[in-house]
């Protein structure tokens, strides 16, 4: 890097926090596994969803270093995240009140 340049230096997040945030993507991993084989009902897909967020986000601020990032991107992303979510919202609305064999 050029003295003159504005830019920070990269984050170095440390072996242990990257295996620590591993471990927990592999327990998420196994919990949605786990989730498959028991019938909550409609609640199996709102529970595998709450499971890939929490693995998405990890991903998202560990991995992509988005943790350190300043307000106005994560600011963005949180728009981007409540967009998806409403979208998806009213998808299951949709499904949730049709009439009985509607496509």
């Amino acid at each position: 890097m050029d003295p003159g340049d504005n830019q920070p230096a990269p984050r170095i997040l440390s072996s242990r926090l990257l295996t620590a945030v591993w471990a927990a993507l592999a327990c998420l991993t196994g919990l949605t596994m786990l989730l498959a084989s028991i019938d909550l009902g409609f609640y199996n897909v709102l529970a595998a969803l709450a499971i890939a967020t929490a693995k998405a986000l990890l991903v998202i601020a560990f991995f992509m270093h988005l943790k350190y990032e300043g307000r106005l991107l994560k600011g963005l992303l949180f728009l981007a995240f409540v967009l998806l979510a409403i979208f998806i919202g009213l998808t299951f609305l949709d499904l949730a009140f049709r009439a009985p064999g509607q496509s």
